[in-house]
């Protein structure tokens, strides 16, 4: 795992000082070695964390062999070695992937992209062509941002804190943006906080020429469901996420797993003891009755692994939030960053990579709400005008269900998710705030309001890759730790993103495939839980004497910088030790890190 920058301008040699500033910005992505490289009219530069070719052939920014192409890559392309086998005609020096990247560039040019697996981020400067070519995996697993300067140069980053650190762009922060913000609780995958600083979205490739910047997508979500019987899939399911860690398991370094105990991280801790004995694995988990430990115990004894177990220290939220929000280089409101980096700092003391079971949710419908939008579609339908008008009259005698109640307030259950599922400030909340901006999110395909695969679907390309990613990438590479999930793995991914919502869930069972196919890998104990994760309620957290007066620092203030974008007075309002509260906290703490710029 890595981090990259660049600079295309015209003689880019006077730009060897804001490269460095901008490598410098980000050591902690690669504290392995720092490199750049030049051309006339772009310079490239490189954090390296050394984890495939550990020699000086695996360096970057790494030239083709004719020295017309250099590239910076941020990821790793699963199952390389395949693909490498299949463009022999190229003189290797190394074994890295990157060299492969640089092989196929060769051969097919931008098309390139259609082929290559894994996650990644790169840019590829063609000396010949006198263009940059850059693309972000399907999923947006790594991170890449973009700004242009003030004399046209063309600059990018791993993480916006190394533009800034350029001194090339003065930012602007984006009045949509802050409403995403606002009502997620994070930065759409679309747009950055800042509305002259760009992100590659997930999926997408970037052309630069002439001075002039084309973005395209160049991979659409598999928008039709197949028809497939539960017997047939459960093969295919343990097949391709077989397949798919191992891919993931090839390094020049030891491979960990993240263990939680839950369903999701012990299926890829099982799967992994099948090509790698006697693995580490690694837990946190905080000490109260509800800990997660006691889970992931037993799976760690059932596999035999070197198992690590990290506890909550007494630690208070203020310290942590100071640690966890340099790294944030945008408003971020996900609690469970704060233990992630935690857990990632300890696993870093041994290992460089590790396994993740992140997206299982997502792909075979494990959250509570997809179960809630399952009962809400069909307790009645939602077009039936009469019995909506029925049940009003009902409610005006008796106290109806909360599934009864949020069926007459949304039309389908596309709506009900996207206003009632992790929202949190209102249109009307973010009006008296000051923002009266809206941002639209476009999908990769028409969703249908009534599908649940669908909701599935809009989770991927919206909150896997701008909350879930985000938390992976900044908090493992805050700790120079790179995080792989086997099930974004593309085969194994889109064969679950088709299956039939019957084989994901019911009224009475969520995560039906994996508990068919992966249930007798599991204790008994692991599989008669329910979802867990890291949360403690957020009311506790507000207990804490500290956290209160640190955000009366910022949020009493009327002069700190975060009341440039929204209401002093009708802030006050939402300090109520709640959600809305914390995620005003946040707005408040990225503003103080930022105060410069702003």
């Amino acid at each position: 795992m890595c981090g990259i920058a660049g600079i295309i301008a015209n003689n880019a040699e006077n730009y060897q000082n804001e490269i460095r500033k901008m490598t410098d910005a980000i050591a902690h992505r690669g504290p392995d070695s720092s490199h750049h490289e030049l051309y006339k009219n772009a310079i490239l530069g490189h954090r390296r964390l050394s984890i495939i070719d550990l020699s000086e052939n695996g360096k970057q920014p790494m030239f083709s062999h004719d020295k017309n192409e250099c590239i910076v890559l941020n990821g790793e392309i699963y199952g390389y070695q395949t693909i490498k086998n299949q463009y022999p005609e190229y003189p290797y020096r190394g074994t890295s992937d990157t060299e492969v990247i640089l092989a196929m560039y060769k051969r097919k040019q931008e098309k390139l992209i259609h082929e290559l697996p894994g996650m990644f981020a790169f840019a590829i400067w063609d000396e010949e062509k006198q263009q940059l070519f850059c693309a972000r995996d399907r999923f947006g697993e790594k991170p890449f941002y973009y700004a242009i300067g003030p004399n046209n140069e063309f600059i990018f980053a791993s993480e916006i804190k190394a533009i800034l650190a350029s001194g090339l762009i003065q930012p602007k922060v984006s009045p949509e943006a802050l409403s995403h913000y606002l009502q997620y609780g994070y930065v759409s995958t679309y747009q950055s906080i800042y509305s002259n600083i760009f992100t590659l979205p997930p999926a997408h490739q970037l052309i630069w020429k002439n001075g002039k910047t084309e973005v395209s997508r160049y991979y659409s979500l598999p928008a039709k469901d197949r028809s497939i019987s539960l017997s047939d899939a459960k093969e295919e399911f343990t097949y391709l996420l077989k397949n798919a860690v191992k891919k993931q398991l090839i390094a020049d370094v030891e491979v960990g797993s993240f263990l939680s105990g839950g369903l999701d991280s012990s299926s890829i801790v099982a799967l992994v003891n099948e090509f790698l004995p006697h693995q580490t694995t690694i837990s946190f988990g905080y000490d109260h009755e509800d800990s997660e430990l006691k889970y992931a115990k037993e799976i760690a004894e059932k596999y035999k692994t070197n198992h690590i177990e990290i506890h909550e220290k007494k630690e208070d939220l203020v310290t942590s939030l100071l640690k966890v929000s340099p790294f944030l280089d945008e408003p971020f409101a996900d609690r469970s960053c704060i233990p992630h980096y935690e857990i990632c700092k300890s696993a870093r003391k041994s290992l460089t990579v590790v396994l993740s079971g992140d997206v299982g949710d997502e792909l075979f419908g494990g959250y509570n709400f997809y179960t809630t939008e399952n009962q809400l579609r069909n307790h009645f339908s939602y077009k039936n005008i009469i019995a909506k008008f029925g049940l009003k009259l009902y409610q005006n005698i008796k106290q109806t269900s909360f599934i009864t109640q949020k069926n007459m307030e949304h039309p389908d259950i596309l709506d009900f998710h996207q206003n009632s599922v992790r929202n949190f400030f209102t249109n009307e909340d973010k009006k008296l705030l000051g923002i009266t901006a809206e941002y639209h999110q476009d999908y990769s395909f028409t969703p249908n309001p009534d599908s649940l695969n669908d909701i599935m679907r809009i989770d991927l390309e919206k909150f896997v890759p701008g909350n879930m990613m985000v938390k992976s990438d900044r908090m493992a590479m805050a700790n120079s730790l790179e995080v792989r999930t086997p099930f974004l793995d593309i085969d194994f991914a889109e064969f679950c993103i088709q299956l039939p919502e019957q084989l994901k869930l019911n009224n009475e069972n969520d995560k039906i495939i994996l508990r068919e196919a992966m249930g007798s890998y599991w204790t008994e104990t692991i599989r008669n839980r329910n979802k867990q994760g890291f949360g403690v309620d957020i009311g506790g957290w507000f207990e804490e004497k500290n956290l209160l007066n640190f955000s009366d620092n910022l949020l009493k203030n009327p002069d700190h910088k975060v009341f440039n974008f929204i209401d002093f007075k009708a802030t006050q309002k939402f300090l109520d030790k709640g959600q809305k509260h914390w995620n005003l906290l946040q707005l408040a703490l990225w503003a103080e890190n930022n105060s410069k710029y702003l």
